[in-house]
């Protein structure tokens, strides 16, 4: 059955909805993206998507076409008209059809274009990979210096999921000068004699709004949470490993780069984050 989603203020059948040839996120990857979970037909996280989403934005110079408001509306709208219980909603804003190919910024007044989509993820909250954990490789960060924008620029991201493909593994974390800056759609974490360690906020990853709150959720539950930057070889010592994102909330990491984490098995830590997480956002969920 065909999806309903939304494009520059109609909801549309999705086989009638259309992008000008001209539009900046299409020629430059000029434009910005938000993906928030659904999980009992509401949103989970929504006001740090939001929050995020005007900073990127801004970052860019780019205007603000809604209010925070206004976008919740178009979620919700999308969500029952769809009939999603457990599911994704994708907001893509670039900055517009200028009318023809420039580098240059078009005028401040071209329209931004704005879509939604929605994705149904039956199973989301009870993923059977949680309880068995993924498997990694490490290979060399190469993307532009202002990873902390969450922008539409995702060749290289995508290729390194291929190239974990290829190797016949989960996933792949990405190393520049020595250390682990993120994971390719996620923000990665080691646990160390009960401590929870990950990389510091900085331009180089992005602020992901599942970190914010599991790190939240973890220093109320006394957790030590230390923010800093590791290594590959770290990581593989370490006792648990995990990455956090929207759509996957917390994921255990049982192996890197060949080598067994830990026991090589799902570890408490991962597993009570994952829990506390979905219980905590499930009550402040709209």
């Amino acid at each position: 059955m065909s999806r309903t989603v939304y494009v520059n203020g109609e909801y549309l059948p999705e086989e009638e909805a259309t992008v000008s040839i001209f539009d900046r996120g299409f020629l430059m990857a000029d434009g910005v993206y938000e993906v928030t979970s659904v999980l009992g037909g509401k949103l989970i996280d929504f006001p740090g998507h939001a929050a995020r989403l005007e900073r990127s934005l801004n970052e860019l110079e780019m205007a603000v076409p809604m209010s925070t408001e206004e976008l919740l509306e178009v979620h919700r709208e999308l969500v029952a008209r769809n009939g999603i219980e457990e599911g994704l909603v994708y907001l893509q804003i670039t900055r517009g059809n200028p009318g023809d190919r420039d580098f240059a910024f078009p005028p401040a007044d071209t329209k931004p274009t704005v879509v939604l989509f929605t994705q149904s993820k039956p199973g989301l909250a009870a993923n059977p990979v949680a309880q068995v954990g993924i498997k990694v490789i490490s290979i060399p960060d190469i993307r532009w210096g202002r990873r902390d924008i969450k922008t539409v620029q995702l060749l290289y991201p995508s290729m390194a999921k291929m190239a974990a493909k290829k190797a016949h593994v989960d996933d792949a974390w990405f190393v520049e000068d020595g250390f682990v800056t993120e994971g390719t759609s996620n923000n990665v974490y080691i646990v160390k004699g009960g401590k929870i360690v990950t990389r510091d906020l900085s331009n180089d990853i992005l602020h992901g709004i599942t970190r914010a709150a599991v790190v939240r959720f973890a220093r109320e539950a006394q957790m030590e949470v230390e923010e800093r930057p590791f290594t590959i070889e770290e990581a593989q010592g370490a006792d648990e490993a995990f990455f956090t994102s929207a759509s996957a909330f917390v994921l255990p990491v049982v192996e890197i780069d060949g080598k067994a984490v830990g026991t090589g098995t799902p570890g408490p830590v991962a597993a009570r984050l994952r829990e506390l997480y979905l219980e905590e956002s499930l009550k402040a969920a709209v």
